[in-house]
């Protein structure tokens, strides 16, 4: 079983760019329990009378069949009757939770992101404080605190950490004749290497807007590493992208895989799905991605998945070479629901050997798991199963989003103007330096 020495980081409160929010609309019910499946309830329901839970979530594959796997045993060991109320993706989904909230209709739970985005719901008006419920103390206290507010916490975790870094095609390495870079000079090297065998070296998806931000996000463990209070002197308005010679490199990358040709000519057109199959077939052998893709690679490329590995982002230092962790999203209670005993119930029950077990049959991991006694089956991906040996050397650090509140609603945008050569590095960065500063002033944080 994978051990989880990275647990000592010290995780504060923020974000993950990656939600799992799907684009449908509508309800569906996931047909797990029918009334009186069961009379009564193991976890101890003071009631037979069957009752009904909703839960906004979207229904990104495969989390949304692990989510409908957990709510049908939950429906017959807790005597419930579940329904998904589904929300679309992006700016729109956000949109639509923060209007059911101030207008007093949202469902008894909600599925969203932990960290900086949740901070933004004002969590402690909205949602039910959790942090005396006998469950949490399985939750690890690294993600407690991205689901906390003045030191009460809100939500339970759902599925797998993951990691950002650099998928990569391991037949085409092989085929090559490429070692795993350790520098970012080896990286480029790589990417020649690739580039002249007629390959794409680095594959760009910026049809899908938020996958240009992957250098920058997934560099932070070498801004950390080269910079140990910049999250904090970020937070504070006492460090910039721009003056910050670690975080501005990750702007650089983005420029420099553009300025060297490296990306596929139809980069602004392809999808995040398009990347992944190029990737899987080998036309594409670098893509820069949360490690969460490796479950829709299994799901639609399933004879390619082994193909598939992952290392970090490089930095310039090969002595600085490590992940940068994301943690998993969040369930939520309302706290205008007229059920909040009931949603404590299943919310334990998610989290629960049973439910986790019910979840893990239908979604595998992305990275280890962040309650205690769950871990990581032997059968993981081998993209996985890669990441160990920098979880276990210590090497590992969370993204800014969860060690900061401050995260720039323009980042996605800003480094497609990089990453086309609208704008210089320097520049996209200043630019992202002032984007932050509305947020930040809406938050209240000193210094701003």
């Amino acid at each position: 079983m994978m051990r989880r020495k990275w647990l000592s980081l010290a995780c504060g409160a923020a974000l993950i760019v990656t939600a799992m929010a799907g684009c449908s609309s509508g309800t569906s019910a996931p047909g797990g329990g029918a009334p009186g499946a069961s009379g009564s309830s193991d976890a101890g329901s003071e009631t037979t009378k069957l009752k009904t839970l909703t839960i906004l979530t979207g229904t990104t594959e495969p989390g949304y069949s692990a989510l409908q796997a957990v709510a049908a045993g939950a429906e017959k060991k807790l005597n419930l009757t579940i329904r998904f109320d589904v929300k679309p993706d992006g700016t729109e989904g956000d949109n639509l939770v923060k209007t059911r909230l101030a207008t007093g209709d949202m469902s008894d739970i909600l599925f969203y992101n932990s960290g900086s985005l949740l901070q933004a719901l004002n969590p402690d008006e909205n949602f039910v404080d959790l942090t005396n419920e006998p469950y949490m103390e399985n939750v690890l206290d690294s993600f407690k605190e991205t689901v906390s507010k003045d030191g009460k916490v809100y939500g339970v975790p759902v599925g797998s950490s993951n990691v950002g870094g650099i998928l990569y095609n391991k037949r085409v390495y092989g085929e090559l004749g490429l070692a795993i870079p350790k520098t970012w000079a080896e990286y480029i090297a790589n990417n020649e290497a690739i580039k002249a065998s007629g390959k794409v070296a680095v594959i760009g998806s910026y049809k899908t807007t938020w996958t240009s931000q992957l250098y920058v996000l997934a560099n932070h463990y070498n801004v950390q590493a080269q910079n140990p209070n910049f999250a904090k002197d970020y937070t504070e308005n006492k460090a910039k992208y721009a003056t910050t010679p670690a975080a501005l490199r990750g702007f650089e990358m983005t420029e420099e895989t553009f300025k060297n040709g490296y990306m596929n000519e139809d980069f602004l057109a392809l999808t995040y799905d398009g990347a992944l199959k190029m990737l899987a077939e080998g036309a594409g052998v670098h893509y820069p991605m949360l490690t969460s893709a490796v479950d829709s690679l299994a799901l639609n490329h399933p004879d390619k998945i082994q193909d598939i590995g992952v290392f970090p982002i490089p930095s310039d230092d090969p002595s600085i070479n490590g992940l940068t962790v994301w943690m998993p999203n969040a369930m939520y209670i309302n706290n205008k629901s007229k059920n909040v005993d009931a949603a404590k119930q299943f919310l334990e029950f998610l989290i629960s050997p049973e439910g986790m077990q019910l979840f893990m049959s239908k979604a595998k991991a992305n990275g280890p798991y962040v309650v205690e006694g769950i871990d990581v089956p032997d059968d993981a991906y081998d993209a996985i199963k890669e990441m160990q040996p920098y979880f276990d050397a210590g090497n590992t650090a969370p993204a800014l989003e969860f060690v900061s509140p401050v995260k720039g609603p323009n980042l996605e945008s800003l480094l497609i103007e990089v990453g086309t050569g609208q704008k210089s590095a320097l520049d996209g960065a200043k630019d992202y330096d002032k984007d932050i500063e509305k947020q930040a002033q809406q938050l209240n944080l000193p210094g701003w």
